[in-house]
């Protein structure tokens, strides 16, 4: 087969030639159709339940809301995991599904059991599903600003209730859906500013004084809302269509409403109420900078979607928008998150990398073949390489993230080998005097095919240890799964064309010279010479050198540490604050405003838009004491000097470890968002708490943190609040509402309409619409004691205090109840610093264990990035084993051999020496990346192993003796072994020494290659060849 396609090269070598061509213009075209987002979106395949129920606390939400729900779902083919959150008006279910069921299917099912459980849940319960999203889905938040917002200095002017209550009204009205048509946007949270409202404020004193009920003015406004249809009225040769117009249009149309009538003389709604347009009560805030409250809006883009092309249409249309002046009274939209940002710097990271490596790996060529028509044609394969790669990337969909084309870099040094081999070979033998009386064609095909079978295995190798990373599971799966399509997809095209275009540019531009060493060889080869003559007389003691040498490096394992993924540093920062539950909204913006002030005055912060509490999405399930905000870091030229982002997260904790009351926790946006819809969780480790009591889980859980608190490294320590709400609590006494007649609905309406006020109709304003609402005035509901004196009229028209026929009583009570698995639980979080991840959470095991008595049916999970840790090093135990076990076959297969296979199999352990050295020297932990690492550098040395070997069997093939063809085979190879070795550790120089976001990811790879090449080539060239006289197949006697 190789022969077949280098015949073909070299007698269609211009059809070749226009293939080409047409192949690399075709590939820029393919660069810029790239679907491009800076990492890949790791999140699982789920669909959210997003229940709203104002003024339910958890307790009841979980009882007649989510335990419902949750029954309905079990079952649900591919369901593998269903996680619930029950807050203070609110209930989120997670359901999580296998990786291979196809998210809208996933949505049908549910949909599906949710129309079955609707029917049995409250009435006026509706749950709906969340949107069609990711971790990676916010990507572009704005506020909404006036050019007179900023004084001179750049700090806000402090907002009054009506400019935000306006804002707000241009987000939902006119923002939103000019926004929302964009392709590619799932959806847009609105939050901050304040909701329009039409209030009919009820006074209890006028409803006594003409005999009414709350209830009577609330039937009357939800009456007197509506235009009617008389169908048509035939006139002559017309018609007429019939309509009735009794919609309410303005304030005066409330107050202008008939209650009753009274000896001819009309009650109106302005008699008994104060009708005004007020704000909804709202959940959430937005503060930017510590100066003032805004109106923001989240987009998030739907699942799938290209985020550049998706941000670029959004930033389009809001430049339309701002330029056009399309936005009333001069308003402006203006970003302060930007994934594009994010995305252009991961992307000029990498692009650095792949450029530094490109031109690394030709210095190197240039240096080694000492040729330039050589080095040219191999350049040649650099070049189409990895443009073909991004058509194929195109084909099946697989986005240029950082991982992606990090698995490019990578294969930048790899992708040379072959051509490498075929032109220095063709290079010789073209120069070789006993080729002089054939063609130039019959001796490159040849050389070529001489070197065909071992190119073939050897590449094929490489691309073999990267295939079974593929069946790496969850986070990590997502993450790497794009790195090792990238690797394989790239040595096969370079492999493919090592057989076609090399041969045919060989043809073209090769000319043949004598085979001498460049000037770099001629120095290093004297030297190695000289060595390997030492290590040829010396034997036992070589061997027993490099025994040493790895059983030293084995015992340095202990000590490197384990982790699951280092953190990518997306250049922005989310400090979240968590407040004591029942801490009310206003107190709480106060104290962020606070928060955000200090954030602001450590030097490099760009801003801090700070996210409180919830917004408009019901799939939003934030709380008023709890905020997300997003801190934007200046460009890194503008930081203080030595400064990285560890530096900010340290300043930023030390300015909120100032605040009472408050606990904090460091992370991103992007990680954040992933590691909570992915895991449920935010913290890197995470002791989920399962039990039925929620007292003694709050205990436990007490317990378990004040153990965590004594470990080093335990930083951003955080217990869910499942307890400290305080409950109001109207307990209706049945024997005293019997005596006036009153049933508990009676009661409940009359609590619901005065005290929280309900919604009695939606008042139309052209195409916008907004709520009419019935509810006391603030001094008949503010305290207790008001609550207490709510009067109930009894059908008799007895009047009656709902404090004499009910318990007013005020109580601690549950703040949140989390569920997984059917099951409560609490989770205690906590993130790691300045140690590893898994040394960590085995202290912590241990002293929990020791220290923490579990009470009866109560039992622990431990998860959060340890959980995804502890799955990939399982995982990875087995995918090792396995590797080892195709390269021996495939070495096998090339050799037919056992012992020449298992001869080149010892060169594996020989590159972990030099990996496991480089970690522990660089202080990077033994981590997914790392482990990824070492299967790429066992590839490398493998292919390094089988080059020397064939050649030396090649030779002893041809009767040369042991010793001379050892010493001929060494030297004959010293170059191409050099050289690949070169190439490979030189093209990971860039992302060795790389600063920008994502690069902490690649650099415990990039580590551990290079540190295995240097003792991987080193004992190649020394210890292989002393292993070869052992491992020699004897010759069968003749009998």
């Amino acid at each position: 087969m190789i022969q077949i396609l280098i015949r073909w090269a070299l007698q269609q070598r211009i059809l070749l030639a226009v293939i080409c061509i047409a192949l690399l213009v075709t590939g820029l075209f393919a660069v810029k159709k790239l679907s491009v987002d800076a990492f890949p979106d790791v999140t699982n395949i789920q669909v959210q339940v997003a229940v709203e129920a104002p003024g339910r606390p958890p307790t009841e939400i979980e009882r007649f809301i989510t335990v419902p729900i949750e029954i309905a779902m079990t079952g649900l083919p591919g369901l593998t995991e269903m996680r619930s959150l029950n807050r203070n008006g609110v209930a989120v279910v997670t359901l999580v599904f296998t990786d291979s069921t196809d998210v809208y299917f996933a949505r049908q099912l549910v949909l599906e059991r949710l129309i079955e459980v609707t029917g049995r849940l409250p009435e006026g319960i509706t749950p709906v599903l969340g949107p069609v999203s990711t971790g990676l889905g916010e990507v572009y938040q704005y506020t909404l600003e006036h050019p007179s917002d900023k004084d001179e200095k750049g700090r806000y002017r402090q907002l009054s209730e009506a400019e935000l209550q306006e804002r707000r009204t241009v987000q939902d009205w006119v923002v939103r859906p000019l926004l929302r048509s964009i392709p590619g946007v799932a959806e847009i949270n609105t939050q901050g500013g304040f909701t329009k409202q039409y209030q009919v404020l009820v006074s209890a004193d006028r409803l006594r004084y003409y005999g009414l009920r709350t209830k009577d003015v609330y039937e009357a406004v939800a009456r007197n809302n509506a235009n009617s249809s008389g169908g048509v009225l035939p006139s002559y040769a017309e018609q007429y269509l019939i309509r009735g117009v009794g919609l309410i249009k303005s304030v005066d149309d409330i107050k202008s409403i008939m209650l009753k009538e009274v000896n001819g003389t009309p009650v109106y709604v302005r008699d008994v109420a104060e009708v005004t347009i007020g704000s909804e009560v709202r959940q959430g805030a937005i503060i930017k900078n510590g100066d003032t409250e805004m109106v923001a809006g989240i987009i998030q883009m739907i699942r799938g979607g290209n985020a550049r092309e998706v941000v670029t249409r959004i930033k389009t249309k809001v430049a339309e928008i701002n330029q056009k002046q399309m936005l009333p009274n001069g308003l402006q939209i203006v970003p302060f998150y930007d994934r594009t940002d994010l995305v252009n710097t991961a992307m000029k990271t990498v692009a650095k990398v792949l450029i530094e490596g490109i031109i690394l790996v030709v210095i190197i060529l240039f240096v080694f073949l000492g040729d330039v028509r050589s080095s040219l044609i191999v350049v040649g394969t650099l070049i189409l390489t990895p443009l073909l790669t991004f058509m194929v990337m195109n084909e099946i969909n697989l986005s240029a993230n950082l991982m992606s084309l990090g698995g490019l870099a990578i294969a930048i040094g790899l992708m040379v080998d072959g051509a490498v081999v075929v032109v220095e070979n063709a290079f010789a033998r073209l120069g070789d005097p006993l080729n002089q009386g054939k063609s130039k064609a019959r001796v490159i095909f040849e050389a070529a095919s001489e070197v065909g079978k071992p190119v073939l295995y050897g590449v094929g190798i490489i691309i073999l240890v990267f295939l079974p990373l593929l069946s790496l599971q969850g986070m990590e799966g997502k993450m790497f799964a794009p790195l090792a399509i990238t690797i394989a997809v790239a040595l096969s095209i370079s492999l493919l064309l090592s057989f076609t275009m090399t041969p045919m540019l060989c043809s073209y531009a090769l000319k043949g010279g004598a085979e001498h060493d460049t000037w770099l060889l001629a120095k290093i080869k004297p030297t190695y010479l000289r060595l390997l003559d030492w290590c040829l007389a010396h034997p036992k003691k070589v061997v027993v050198g490099a025994l040493a040498t790895l059983g030293g490096s084995v015992l340095l394992v202990p000590f490197l540490g384990t982790a699951f993924i280092p953190i990518m540093q997306e250049g922005s920062i989310t400090p979240v604050i968590v407040r004591v539950p029942k801490i009310s909204l206003d107190e709480s913006v106060k104290m962020e405003t606070a928060a955000m002030r200090e954030i602001m005055t450590i030097p490099g912060i760009a801003s801090a838009v700070s996210r409180l509490g919830r917004g408009e999405s019901a799939a939003d399930p934030g709380q008023p004491n709890e905020s997300d905000p997003i801190v934007m870091l200046k460009p890194r030229d503008e930081w203080p000097k030595g400064w990285t982002q560890e530096d900010f997260n340290t300043a930023i904790r030390n300015k909120l470890s100032a605040l009472p009351g408050v606990e904090t926790s460091i992370s991103q946006p992007i990680a954040a968002r992933v590691d909570e819809m992915v895991s449920g969780v935010r913290s890197q480790v995470a002791i989920k708490l399962f039990g039925d009591d929620l007292a003694q889980l709050r205990k436990t859980g007490d317990e378990i943190a004040k153990v965590l608190s004594s470990l080093p490294g335990a930083t951003d320590l955080r217990v869910e609040k499942v307890s400290g709400q305080e409950y109001l609590t109207i307990r209706i006494d049945r024997a005293a509402i019997a005596r006036y007649g009153l049933n508990v609905e009676d009661i409940n309406d009359k609590i619901e309409i005065a005290v929280r006020g309900k919604v009695a109709t939606t008042v139309y304003e052209g195409e916008r619409r907004f709520d009419a609402i019935v509810r006391y005035p603030e001094k008949y509901r503010q305290n207790i004691e008001a609550i207490g004196h709510i009067i109930i009229r009894s059908p008799a028209g007895a009047q009656v205090a709902l404090k004499d026929i009910a318990e007013i009583t005020l109580a601690d009570g549950p703040a949140q109840i989390s569920r997984e698995s059917g099951k409560r639980r609490l989770v205690i979080g906590a993130n790691v610093s300045g140690r590893d991840l898994g040394g960590f959470v085995a202290e912590a095991q241990q002293k929990i264990a020791q220290q923490v008595n579990l009470p009866e049916g109560f039992y622990l999970v431990w998860g959060g990035q340890f959980e995804n840790m502890e799955r990939a090093m399982k995982r990875l135990s087995l995918i090792i084993p396995i590797t080892i076990g195709a390269i021996f076959f495939l070495l096998f297969m090339l050799f037919n051999s056992a012992r020449y296979a298992s001869l080149v199999i010892t060169v594996l352990p020989l590159a972990a020496i030099g990996g496991i050295v480089g970690l522990f020297v660089s202080g990077e932990y033994l981590s997914v990346p790392a482990a990824v690492g070492f299967i790429n550098l066992w590839g490398i040395a493998v292919l390094n192993g089988v080059v020397l070997v064939s050649f030396i069997r090649q030779q002893r093939e041809s009767g040369m003796a042991l010793d001379e063809a050892i010493v001929d085979g060494c030297k004959h190879r010293l170059r191409p072994v050099l050289m690949t070795a070169s190439v490979a550790l030189l093209a990971l120089i860039p992302m060795l020494f790389s600063t920008g976001p994502g690069s902490e990811v690649t650099r415990p790879l990039a580590v551990v290659v290079i540190g295995g090449l240097f003792s991987s080539t080193s004992l190649t060239l020394l210890l292989l060849p002393v292993l070869y006289r052992w491992f020699e197949e004897k010759p069968q006697e003749q009998h």
